[in-house]
């Protein structure tokens, strides 16, 4: 094996998520030798720019997905009306031609989802694709008119129909590309759909990077910036015309302030220590972090690439929950959140009242935590302390026997009644239903904050806290009084982001009310 191999050999082993996040060992980088992610506050020209960056994108590949459903919706519609104006439905045929509809509607856009007629630079040019977009809408009919010949029912159908939906299909599809045309155009001049990514490492390095990013033909990627531990004297504050924002400690609170989706680090490979170095700093962060080998002469071998236009990147780390998955599991979330609310309302309506008897005070508590990507969110709760005792920071824990707590508190907290409010925060979108368990600001563990006690605890934050979670149904619930009991729930709920389905998220969902009949460490 080459020098050159091992160096890459080595990267990728040291981030593979198989061997990353596992229950059954100690969190890799709880080394004692791995760096926390530093709080270190921006300047103000990075805050101005990460100000700028707040909004989120629309993701291309969503984009892309609607523009299918929506393409098929109109093939099958106009498929279906043509048949009922001109065929009518008291034909002896009257489910075929619906079958043949549905059909050809599904085949035509499989069709153009092989030829790349979905992608992004042939969306943004419509009457240069004109002719690919005909032949596979011609290659639909021509199929149909095969399979007809073949099951010897071509007579039996409307030739005046075939024709009429093969003109008024293709006028259809062709229209709607125009104008999606004209609107991704827009987006993508006012960054309302584009990939934000920032550069890691400047120099020279940095600038062959940018200008092969700036050669390649619609190129959706916003540089926005680039971070460098380097002073201006090894490390230009302007690199081909980007200006340096700062460090890389000070990277990590940018991406927390803007919408980054990619981390390009554009270091030498044979920097093996340096990139292990930014990557232990960075792998907490929700971004795709790509490392880029532009400028490395090998023949490339790696266990994962990608390209943007001709430039080769090595994938690190990818954005977890990214794209449709997010869309299902926002879909997810708000089905069975209505679920609940509606079936656990009689409880949530009796624990009101009991705790309204019971003590003075509000039913609800509202505490604030940590969430996606470290924003605070506030989480609700049903009270369960006396309301002048009530402890906002969860800076003391709640221990057993604590006299703070009421008597409605003792039993609703034995039985998790006091998380119920929390399918509002899921309907709403601050929580999910399935996540890790979000953290209070302030939470510690022997006058320890929990990132000062795990190393990489901040990744827990890549993906939106939950309501219940793989870690809580393993039996890590309840009160925090050891650093390894901090450090089982952080390595469960890592190896839950690395292997997030929806399966997943059902079977955690399941198995809550069983595993939450163990209240041992709940008071």
């Amino acid at each position: 094996m080459s020098g050159l191999d091992y160096v890459t050999s080595t990267i990728m082993n040291e981030f593979e998520p198989s061997r990353r996040f596992t229950p059954d060992a100690v969190h890799k980088f709880d080394d004692g030798k791995s760096e926390k992610p530093p709080s270190t506050p921006l300047n103000k020209i990075a805050r101005q720019v990460a100000t700028q960056y707040r909004r989120d994108t629309m993701s291309p590949v969503i984009v892309s997905g609607v523009l299918r459903l929506a393409e098929f919706g109109l093939l099958m519609l106009s498929g279906l009306a043509l048949y009922g104006l001109y065929v009518g439905f008291a034909t002896s045929l009257y489910w075929h031609y619906p079958v043949l509809i549905v059909g050809a509607s599904v085949f035509a856009v499989l069709l153009f989802e092989i030829t790349d007629c979905y992608q992004v630079p042939a969306l943004m040019r419509p009457v240069a694709n004109f002719g690919r977009l005909l032949s596979v809408w011609a290659g639909t009919f021509a199929l149909m008119a095969v399979a007809g010949f073949l099951m010897k029912m071509s007579h039996d159908f409307s030739r005046f129909w075939f024709g009429v939906w093969f003109v008024t299909g293709f006028a259809l599809i062709f229209g709607l590309r125009l104008v999606m045309s004209r609107l991704i155009r827009r987006w993508a001049r006012n960054g309302a759909m584009e990939r934000r990514a920032v550069i890691v490492g400047g120099g020279k390095a940095a600038e062959a990077l940018i200008r092969s990013l700036e050669k390649q033909p619609d190129n959706d990627i916003r540089i926005c910036g680039i971070f460098d531990d380097r002073d201006d004297r090894r490390s230009p504050p302007v690199v081909a015309g980007y200006p340096k924002l700062g460090t890389v400690a000070e990277l990590i609170e940018f991406a927390r302030i803007a919408r980054i989706d990619m981390m390009i680090v554009s270091l030498p490979l044979t920097a093996e220590s340096r990139v292990l170095s930014l990557l232990k700093k960075l792998w907490v962060l929700p971004v795709d972090i790509r490392l880029s080998a532009h400028s490395n002469q090998l023949k490339f071998r790696p266990r994962s690439y990608s390209y943007i236009g001709a430039v080769p990147m090595l994938d690190i780390f990818d954005k977890p929950i990214n794209d449709w998955d997010s869309v299902a599991k926002r879909a997810f979330d708000i089905v069975f959140s209505i679920i609940g609310i509606v079936l656990f309302s009689p409880v949530m309506l009796a624990t009101a009242l009991a705790i309204k008897l019971d003590s003075r005070g509000p039913v609800i508590f509202k505490q604030k935590r940590h969430g996606f990507n470290n924003e605070v969110v506030e989480v609700f709760k049903f009270r369960s302390m006396y309301v002048e005792q009530c402890d906002p920071t969860a800076r003391n824990a709640v221990t057993k026997n604590d006299p703070r707590v009421t008597r409605v508190g003792r039993f609703i907290r034995k039985a998790s009644i006091d998380e119920l409010p929390q399918f509002f925060n899921a309907l709403f979108g601050s929580l999910s239903l399935v996540g890790p368990r979000p953290h209070a600001v302030t939470a510690q563990s022997q006058n320890k904050l929990y990132s000062e006690v795990v190393d990489g605890y901040f990744a827990r934050h890549r993906v939106k806290p939950g309501v219940t979670g793989w870690a809580q149904i393993n039996g890590w619930r309840g009160e925090i009084d050891t650093d390894e009991k901090i450090k089982m729930r952080t390595e469960f709920d890592l190896y839950y982001i690395e292997n997030w389905s929806l399966w997943f998220d059902l079977k955690i969902m399941l198995l809550t009310p069983i595993r939450l009949l163990n209240t041992e460490n709940a008071y």
